[in-house]
């Protein structure tokens, strides 16, 4: 049974680490360029007004400069536009370079001097998604530091009015944050670009003031969305190279009618295309270089500002992020082509399909397509070109004069930049008043290039596969063929629209005539949130495709499409299985906060089945065994559904509101478009199916995080060994009641003056000694046994029991030195063993607010606030009460009885409404904990 036991644990355990390394190491290689600094990087600190820099004296502001910028702003009399990066989760001020760097190195190209001042903040490299209690603190720093910029530019005849705002992580958070500030003028900030922003919820809610903060920002921006219509939020997520914080949750929970608000992943930036991790966003020159560009042209030219005009930075922010046309909606266009010169350049395409490549020499040519015989047959006109230069290349003509057009209109605005080459679809239907299509391959320069351009019949060239089911585990493969006759295919994804869903898909390509042609891009489009994603191969070519989603889609969207740019004349197999590895780390990224809940309910079970024991046989179980049962989904999980179900009834509500209990706590949404109405999260169902496979995992972290924790106690016990007495009692590593007495109230007045998370580490620190000296001293007694050797070799094989043998007469002679006496320091190890491991959830809960504790002593030596203030009283009393704890006090206690029946309800409390909100998890020990203790004393 043991065996089994083990096996069935270490195959669990075999599972999470198949789904971490997925998550951890599942992706594509970091494609981004570094950014480099040309001169050496300065930060220049500006002064702030002396009650601001007593209020945060761990925060600072400063300006970056390089060489000669450097020099000429040192007086900080500044003539540029002013941009502030916000660092984020334990971020440095210092991470401002490699935009400032940008910014600096193109402005040296712009006329007129035009130029960015970047300012960087610095929040003391504070570890705020873990430790919600700063986060209102630096947005009203923030505040004093957008007063303090622009008050550097009063000398100006046109001052800016307000400054653009760039969020790394938590810092984008910070930046919606501001507009929460009662005294906040909301004009003072038009401009927010965030960075792997988690602004849908937090990745891990550790206290209760992080959830308070998102509340509080989430309430602002959709209650009071059409007064913060005119800030512009940008929101870009990194992809799935960026596991700290995944995409779906940098999704701006806005009313989706905003058009003032954008979502999106890296990988769908123009000129981009790459997944980045959590910091390489911030220097990753693809994505820098996106941002700055954008913030050119954001540029008023009579200003020399920034613009405050709506449409002209979501137009901005269009082009650069979203798609990148030949030119910005609203710029000029110029419709004329010169054809007085050139009569020979025009050439007339019959056929229906254009492959052309340009000569060395520069030339003039343009290709005619006339419309009037293809309208009926054909539905789209596709063309490409591997001409990168974002100019006008394909016309409408209204008018043609033998062999040429005399007026045309310009219809290169739908051009799409893919990696290798430019794209332009047109409809058919939204051309009737265009008698001919133009397309232009004129290269004055002498720059070659290719053009491809064909009609298409879209309904002919769309073919559909069912997506593998989840639980096929691979060994089912839904695969098509395509006979490449066109250059584009699209393939629907059938089914596929769900985040747990993850696939292989292969694309197979074999041409029958080898000859340079222009690469295959394999697209996945996904319509309901911009997350599509590019992949390059050439011709032939055999190429994997990771086929994942950010988010799960809502009702009444389209579905996932793979879009194949093509060579024609070639042959392309699509394959598509489901991957059981990427499956886990998919399930691992979106319910990763369920394991250590699940872990916590493993313990706790584990601890009553402890108490079970004691109370039945007034001996202790062995550690691994009962944790080994703490696994029971049939009691745990099976109640949670029932509740589930039950709440989608109106007089269950009604009953639920009049017992004052809390909303029944889920994960965030995966859905782009959920919103959370009245502090209500969305339950979606998914999560609750998965619940006992999520059980199962953190049932592996409880079982073999015991064992480590057994591994540890021994090792640490052989160290101190030949530092402690030899001892052979069971009360060793107790603490007298006045001893005990005055250490909780010194711990409670350190907890309430200082730090709670400090007092209840060395609580905790104070019972580990307890177990490390029964550990010695079960050793000890081991070696030093003075048993007749044939009652102790009875013992061992098992023909006498130790426990009838402790009640036996032979024992009363050697009371210490006995067999009974081992037994019952083994219990008590036993016992302590576990309370250890069920107080390490705690521990391990409070560590962030311990080391923000730490690194802020020299500015305070209080933690202000505290998250663990006041419950901390009471977890300090239990941890010392239980110190003195042992088997024999328990069995005798008339409370054990209800006590070992409490663990089960309040671990499917736990599971109930923990999930959200983690730091729930230790009122729930608590309310165990506390029966615990008191059996110890009555």
């Amino acid at each position: 049974m043991k065996l089994a036991t083990v096996a069935f644990y270490g195959f669990a355990l075999g599972l999470l680490a198949v789904g971490l390394r997925e998550l951890l190491t599942g992706f594509e290689e970091n494609r981004c360029s570094m950014t480099y600094m040309f001169e050496y990087p300065e930060y220049r600190r500006v002064a702030l007004p002396r009650r601001v820099a007593r209020l945060y004296p761990a925060y600072g502001l400063y300006l970056y400069g390089e060489g000669l910028y450097a020099q000429e702003t040192r007086s900080l009399k500044l003539t540029g536009a002013p941009v502030l990066f916000l660092p984020g989760n334990a971020g440095s001020y210092k991470q401002a370079r490699s935009l400032g760097s940008v910014a600096l190195r193109k402005a040296e190209n712009m006329e007129g001097g035009l130029h960015f001042n970047v300012f960087t903040v610095d929040f003391n490299e504070e570890l705020v998604a873990l430790y919600g209690g700063s986060l209102l603190r630096q947005t009203h720093f923030l505040h004093e530091s957008i007063k303090a910029i622009l008050r550097l530019y009063k000398h100006l005849k046109t001052p800016p009015q307000s400054v653009v705002l760039v969020g790394h992580s938590m810092g984008g958070v910070v930046a919606r944050a501001l507009f929460t500030l009662p005294r906040f003028n909301a004009n003072l900030v038009s401009l927010i670009i965030t960075q792997a922003s988690p602004h849908l919820a937090p990745v891990l809610a550790l206290d209760p003031y992080l959830l308070d903060f998102y509340s509080a920002v989430r309430q602002k921006w959709v209650n009071h969305a059409k007064k913060l219509r005119n800030v512009t939020v940008l929101s870009v997520g990194g992809g799935y190279r960026d596991y700290q914080v995944r995409s779906g949750l940098t999704s701006l929970p806005c009313p989706p009618a905003d058009p003032n608000k954008l979502s999106l992943v890296a990988t769908a930036v123009p000129r981009t295309w790459v997944s980045t991790d959590h910091l390489s966003i911030v220097w990753c020159k693809e994505l820098v270089l996106a941002t700055v560009r954008a913030f050119f042209d954001l540029i008023d030219p009579e200003t020399r500002q920034f613009t405050v005009n709506p449409e002209k930075k979501m137009t901005v922010l269009n082009h650069h992020f979203i798609r990148h046309p030949v030119r910005m909606l609203g710029e000029s266009q110029d419709t004329s082509i010169s054809i007085s010169d050139f009569p020979e350049a025009w050439i007339e395409v019959n056929t229906l399909r254009l492959a052309y490549s340009t000569p060395k020499e520069g030339q003039v040519k343009y290709f005619l397509f006339a419309l009037s015989s293809r309208r009926k047959a054909y539905s789209h006109f596709y063309c490409r070109s591997n001409n990168m230069e974002m100019t006008s290349w394909v016309y409408g003509c209204m008018h043609k004069n033998a062999p040429s057009c005399v007026r045309a209109v310009d219809l290169s605005m739908g051009t799409e930049l893919l990696q290798p080459y430019k794209v332009l679809i047109l409809s058919l239907s939204d051309l009737s008043s265009v008698t001919h299509l133009v397309v232009s391959a004129s290269n004055l320069n002498g720059k070659q290039f290719t053009v491809e351009c064909e009609w298409q019949r879209q309904e002919s060239q769309t073919v559909s596969v069912p997506a593998p089911h989840v639980l096929s585990f691979g060994l089912t493969v839904s695969d098509v063929s395509v006979n490449s006759s066109g250059l584009l295919h699209t393939i629907k994804l059938q089914d596929f629209d769900q985040v747990y869903q993850a696939f292989r898909i292969n694309v197979a390509s074999q041409c029958k005539v080898h000859k340079d042609r222009l690469p295959n891009v394999y697209r996945i489009n996904v319509p309901w949130f911009r997350e599509d994603s590019l992949t390059t191969a050439s011709v032939p070519s055999v190429t994997e495709i990771s086929g994942m989603l950010h988010t799960s889609r809502p009702d009444n969207t389209s579905g996932v499409l793979l879009q194949l740019h093509t060579a024609p004349n070639c042959q392309y197999k699509v394959s598509v299985r489901t991957s059981l590895p990427r499956v886990l780390g998919q399930i691992l990224r979106f319910c990763g906060p369920l394991v250590p809940v699940y872990t916590a309910v493993t313990l706790l079970l584990a601890c009553g089945g402890q108490l079970s024991s004691i109370l039945e046989s007034r001996r202790a179980a062995d550690m691994s065994q009962v944790v080994g049962k703490g696994l029971q989904p049939h009691k745990v999980n099976l109640p949670v559904y029932i509740l589930h179900i039950l709440l989608s009834c109106s007089w269950f509500q009604e009953i639920w509101s009049i017992l004052y209990l809390p909303p029944m706590d889920a994960l965030p949404p995966t859905t782009p478009d959920a919103t959370f109405h009245e502090g209500v999260v969305p339950v979606e169902e998914w999560p609750l199916l998965l619940s006992p496979l999520l059980y199962i995992l953190g049932a592996a972290v409880a079982y073999w995080g015991s064992a480590l924790l057994r591994l540890i106690m021994r090792l640490i016990s052989l160290i101190l060994a030949p530092l402690h007495r030899p001892s052979v009692s069971r009360d060793c590593g107790t603490v007298s009641q006045r001893g005990q007495l005055l250490i909780t109230l010194c711990l409670i007045v350190v907890g309430g003056l200082s730090c709670g998370p400090l007092a209840i580490v060395a609580a905790f620190l104070l019972h580990l000694y307890r177990v490390l000296r029964l550990q010695m001293t079960e050793r000890s007694l081991s070696h030093m046994l003075n048993l007749a050797p044939r009652k102790r070799k009875e013992v061992e094989n098992g023909t006498v029991d130790a426990e009838s043998l402790c009640k036996s007469k032979e024992c009363n002679g050697a009371p210490l030195l006995s067999e009974c006496a081992l037994q019952e320091v083994r219990d008590d190890l036993q016992l302590h063993l576990c309370l250890s491991a069920l107080f390490t959830l705690p521990v391990m809960l409070l560590t962030p607010s311990l080391i923000h504790w730490i690194r802020n002593l020299r500015y305070s030596t209080q933690l202000d606030p505290d998250p663990c203030w006041p419950h901390a009283v009471p977890l300090i009393i239990v941890y010392m009460l239980l110190i003195n704890c042992n088997t024999l006090k328990l069995s005798n206690s008339k409370l054990l009885p209800l006590t070992s029946c409490l663990p089960l309800p309040l671990s499917i409390a736990m599971v109930t409404f923990s999930p959200l909100h983690l730091y729930r998890v230790t009122y729930f020990l608590l309310a165990a904990l506390v029966p615990l203790a008191l059996c110890c004393v009555l």
